[in-house]
């Protein structure tokens, strides 16, 4: 992972990376929350792919989001 002016911050390893550019979160908890959300949008940004996914199986009804990051 990657800074906003190139310094690499560590490693990031995705639940799924599908075809070089769909980046899917999984977790398994009660709600998804604005910190599971930002945690997503920050591995998008610093990563520099725009799909993502967040997927949640933790409640009784499948949720599944899908986030972009743009560039600007």
């Amino acid at each position: 992972m990657f800074d906003e002016d190139g310094t690499i911050l560590g490693e990031y390893f995705a639940d799924l990376f599908v075809a070089g550019r769909l980046l899917v979160e999984l977790k398994v908890v009660r709600a998804l929350t604005s910190e599971r959300v930002s945690q997503l949008l920050g591995y998008l940004k610093s990563t520099r792919i725009e799909h993502g996914l967040l997927i949640n199986f933790g409640t009784a009804k499948f949720e599944i989001k899908k986030y972009i990051w743009a560039p600007r």
